[in-house]
């Protein structure tokens, strides 16, 4: 006849009679006159705050007194984000057009509204928080709510709301609320670029095909002003080294630019500096790195430099040979008209043929063997 339940300290309750809500019960005992059983009580646990039942709106249109006794209620619009705190640690996010209540009581919850119509952007301190979070739940909740990018150092974001481009990011971590709109962020490194190019195959002016191994580099100077110009900034240089290259080799024979290759360096740089000059791209220098031949005309260019050598050689050889055939016979004029020359000369000539000679056996006298030298002819 007498039902008797029991609210603990920790808990709340809820009486129904037949169905339809009566009041909150706060932690205590009761003892209700029921004989056929048509008091039902709900009881929850406050130190699990967050509420939610089917009667909350029900109770938030015609007792919001005696909700904001028991409870906190929350109603989001649908340009508003809140992050909940229990015992002042953030512990949750509420997306836009939510409606929710926590217990008041056991645990000390704090919720911080955001206005989100026309400032989507995260404080700093806050996205700290929500991206470096070890909470598993609000981690999850922070990759489904939250869009952030970090910018590293040297480097800068373009960020764009619905394809549209709206602010530059410096270095460092961006968040924004990813609520009712597109994000998207793409980064550009500030610092000097390097943009290579290998195996370009250009045909000389002699109909020669030569294989190019070509390097660029340049620095972006205002990277909106570039993107506003250009759809895809690298593939726009590697465009126009491409162009400046066949303009410098294709009107040059082989014999030009391999006596002279630095031609195409500034051939190629003048005309990319020309290209780029509104683009607010810097061209910092171009360079050639290699010049490939086909390995037909590879074997041929050696065989000319070969047979050239070889003519050199020859020229320089026949030279010598007509230098010391003037000096002797210079040597012999002098030697005609002077016997004291000539007797020099001899007695050079016997000093080195005795060099090599072991042993001399002279006959007649030294005297004797010097007059039969000067003899011999």
């Amino acid at each position: 006849m007498i039902r008797r339940v029991i609210v603990k300290k920790n808990e709340r309750g809820i009486l129904f009679k037949e169905g339809d809500f009566i009041r909150f019960l706060g932690p205590d005992t009761y003892h209700f006159f029921d004989p056929f059983k048509r008091i039902t009580v709900e009881t929850y646990d406050t130190s699990s705050p967050e509420f939610q039942h089917s009667l909350l709106d029900f109770w938030l249109k015609h007792h919001p007194d005696l909700i904001n006794s028991h409870l906190t209620p929350v109603e989001l619009t649908d340009q508003q984000v809140a992050l909940v705190y229990q015992h002042q640690h953030l512990v949750s996010i509420l997306p836009p057009n939510t409606r929710i209540a926590y217990w008041k009581g056991t645990v000390d919850v704090q919720v911080e509204l955001f206005d989100i119509s026309t400032n989507f952007q995260i404080n700093p301190e806050k996205a700290k928080l929500l991206v470096h979070t070890q909470n598993p739940k609000l981690k999850k909740l922070v990759n489904q709510f939250v869009y952030y990018q970090k910018v590293p150092e040297h480097q800068v974001g373009l960020l764009y709301l619905n394809g549209q481009h709206v602010g530059i990011l410096s270095p460092g971590l961006h968040a924004y609320w990813n609520f009712n709109h597109e994000l998207k962020t793409t980064i550009w490194d500030t610092r000097l670029q390097e943009i290579e190019m290998t195996g370009q195959e250009i045909l000389t002016k002699d109909k020669v095909t030569l294989r190019v191994n070509c390097t660029l580099f340049c620095q972006i100077q205002d990277i909106v002003r570039a993107i506003s110009v250009l759809p895809d900034i690298n593939d726009h240089l590697y465009k126009e080294m491409q162009f400046g290259l066949r303009a410098a080799i294709g009107t040059r024979t082989l014999d030009e630019l391999l006596e002279n290759k630095t031609l195409i360096d500034e051939q190629v740089f003048a005309y990319l500096r020309e290209k780029t000059a509104d683009m607010s791209i810097l061209i910092k220098s171009v360079g050639v790195k290699d010049l490939i031949l086909p390995g037909e005309m590879r074997t041929i260019l050696n065989r000319v430099v070969e047979a050239e050598k070889s003519a050199q050689a020859n020229v320089i050889r026949r030279r010598e040979e007509t230098a010391a055939t003037r000096s002797l016979l210079n040597t012999a004029k002098v030697m005609e008209g002077n016997p004291v020359a000539l007797r020099l000369k001899e007695l050079e000539t016997l000093e080195k043929v005795t060099e090599k000679i072991d042993k001399i056996s002279v006959f007649s006298g030294l005297e004797g063997l010097m007059k039969d030298l000067i003899n011999i002819r």
